[in-house]
Order: structure tokens, then C-alpha cells, then sequence
């Protein structure tokens, strides 16, 4: 029997979601949830979702769905996500930045070590196709040892900058982290749900001895000068003998008789089987605990204290040394910081 999948949050950014399960044959889509009446049968019609619902435990505790998907502000994540842990849902998808300070990944470290329920974070460039075919060559030792990567986003931190130090992690091999040297500066707080430096750099130097930059936000670079402020994710990852990079319009690999090839693909169409990728992962954990999604909460928290060493090093103007005990207070401090408090 296919997994019965729901969706709570019937947004723009939700239909994203609910797009990949035409590439998805053993979920189907049982039940949708949304305070918004209007919207929630919007979405149902739309996507031809049998049950919709404008409470979630009315949802919950009828559909027994064995996935459900969070596309909300990240405001509100904390005491949702607890709420779908405690009804005894096996697998929830929650939809990026999975934080927005340090008092909320407090709680959801503890959430993730508590709960039988299984959290990934939608970070769907990571089964990109071409993504996928460019970790292959890393791992393949296709460009030799990784040394140097470089990502970068236009949007802020919590925008899109959370996407691109995600593929960070997977093309370094989520290697452990030594020290984040960060310097950021301004601040917007995007729909009021999303606060972020205006422009904010890190040097990460992990313990294996690979180094790696972050920029997101304002002076990053631009591939596609036509392309919208969102349309500017890129990573480059150098090694002993070669390199590859991934931007949202295309792709180059250096082959080891010293040429280049490269290509050029169209963002959507990949985006939504990078969804239905991230999907059937999750599907995959669920059938098999050795399976791990590679975008679960605990790698996606451990990526956040990036995020959060980067400000703590802005404020106190030094490097963050790994493991670091992040403060509740981290982001205020940040804020009073750059002036916007």
C-alpha cells in the first residue's frame, strides 16, 4: 500500500511539494490542512487532495497519515513539529530555514532526541538530477581530494543561503566542523518571519583539514545577471586534480585531460524531481531505520550552528571553535549589534 501523505500549510511554497508526487508512485496524497478555508480548498481542488481540514489534530487523528509535510513560517515550527512528534507521526518534512535562532534549535535538538518521529528539512537541491550527478563524481574521486568549496546565495541566510551550505556539507562529505570565522552586517526580518543578516560571509574550516566559504545576501555573485533576486544559488568545489560547479542555470566539470565540459538546465523541471527525490528518501527511511534521510534534522541542526557561529563570531569578533554552546539569547545580541534592535 502506497504511504498516505498529508500537507500542513497550503501556500505558494507548498505547492512545490505537492507538484512531486507526479514522480512519486508510493506515496499519494490523502489530506491537506490550512486555517485559511479559502486557500485550503484552493489547494485540494488544485491538486486533487480527497480530505482537507482547517484543524491539524481533527487531521491528525483521523487521516493517520504516515507523512505529513510542514510548509509554515518558521515562527511557528517549534510547536508544530512537537505536536506532530506527540500524535505518533512516523515521518514529517519540514520545510526550510528549519530555525531562526538558538533558543528554537535548543528545542529542536532536544525534539530530535526525544521523539520516535522522523524529521527531514526540505532541502531538495540536494536531489537535484544534476546535483546527484555531480556528488557522484566527487565521491568518485573524480576531482580528486576536496580541499576548498565555495557557496553562495543572493537571497539572505535564512532565505536561500540554508540551501546552498546544505550542499555544502554534502559535496565536503559532512565532515565535522573545527571553527567558523563569520563577519555579517545589517539585518531584515523577511515577512517577519525570516530575520537575517542583510549580508553575511563565514570561513569554515573543518577538522579533516577542508576549508570552505558562505556568502549570502547582498555582494554575492551573479551567474545570470537576467535572473531574479532568487535565482543566484551556486557552489564550486575544488580538489587535488579538478573541480565541479553547480549554479541554478547550469553546471561545469573539469575532466582530468584538462578540458571543461559544461551544460545548462532549467531550474523547474529539476527542482520538482529534486523534490521527489527528497520524497522518496524520506520513504526509504521510513521502510528501512539504516536509510537515513541525508537531509534529517540532525544534520540540518548541525548546519544551523554554522549559521549561529557565524553571528556569535560577528558579535564578538573572533573565530567560534567547534563543539560551542550557542546562547538563547544569540540572535537579540546579533540584532543590537548591527543597530537593529
Amino acid at each position: 500500500m502506497p504511504f498516505k501523505c498529508a500537507f500542513l500549510g497550503c501556500g505558494g511554497r507548498s505547492k512545490g511539494h505537492a507538484r512531486a508526487y507526479a514522480h512519486v508512485s508510493r506515496g499519494r496524497m490523502v489530506a491537506c490542512c490550512d486555517q485559511n478555508r479559502e486557500r485550503l480548498q484552493a489547494y485540494g481542488k488544485e491538486f486533487e487532495i480527497p480530505a482537507q481540514y482547517d484543524d491539524l489534530d481533527e487531521m491528525l487523528r483521523k487521516e493517520k497519515p504516515d507523512l505529513v509535510h510542514v510548509v509554515t513560517p518558521p515562527t511557528i515550527r517549534v510547536g508544530l513539529m512537537t505536536r506532530l512528534a506527540e500524535a505518533g507521526v512516523p515521518g514529517v518534512i519540514v520545510e526550510k530555514p528549519i530555525c531562526i535562532g538558538a533558543d528554537d534549535y535548543r528545542a529542536l535538538r532536544s525534539l530530535e532526541r526525544n521523539s520516535r518521529t522522523k524529521f527531514a528539512v526540505n532541502h531538495q537541491l540536494r536531489h537535484h538530477p544534476r546535483v546527484l550527478d555531480l556528488l557522484k563524481t566527487v565521491r568518485e574521486g573524480g576531482i580528486g581530494e576536496v580541499r576548498f568549496l565555495d557557496a553562495s546565495a543572493v537571497l539572505p541566510m535564512s532565505g536561500q543561503g540554508v540551501h546552498v551550505l546544505d550542499l555544502l556539507f554534502a559535496f565536503a562529505g559532512y565532515p565535522e566542523v573545527g571553527t567558523v570565522f563569520g563577519a555579517s552586517s545589517g539585518y531584515d526580518d523577511i515577512n517577519g518571519t525570516h530575520p537575517s543578516p542583510r549580508t553575511a560571509e563565514s570561513l569554515i574550516t573543518f577538522r579533516n583539514g577542508m576549508r570552505a566559504a558562505l556568502q549570502a545576501g547582498e555582494g554575492a555573485p551573479i551567474h545570470d545577471p537576467t535572473a531574479p533576486t532568487w535565482g543566484h544559488k551556486r557552489i564550486s568545489v575544488y580538489g587535488t586534480h579538478g573541480f565541479v560547479q553547480w549554479w541554478m542555470q547550469g553546471w561545469e566539470r573539469s575532466l582530468r585531460d584538462g578540458t571543461v565540459e559544461k551544460g545548462s538546465h532549467a531550474y523547474a523541471d529539476e527542482d520538482v524531481l529534486g523534490e521527489a527525490g527528497l520524497i522518496h528518501a524520506m520513504l526509504d527511511w521510513l521502510e528501512d531505520d539504516g536509510k537515513p534521510c541525508p537531509t534529517r534534522l540532525s544534520t540540518a541542526l548541525d548546519e544551523w550552528q554554522v549559521i549561529l557561529a557565524g553571528y556569535l563570531s560577528t558579535v564578538e569578533a573572533r573565530p567560534v571553535a567547534f563543539p560551542f554552546d550557542p546562547p538563547d539569547d544569540l540572535l537579540d545580541r546579533f540584532k543590537r549589534f548591527v543597530g537593529a534592535a
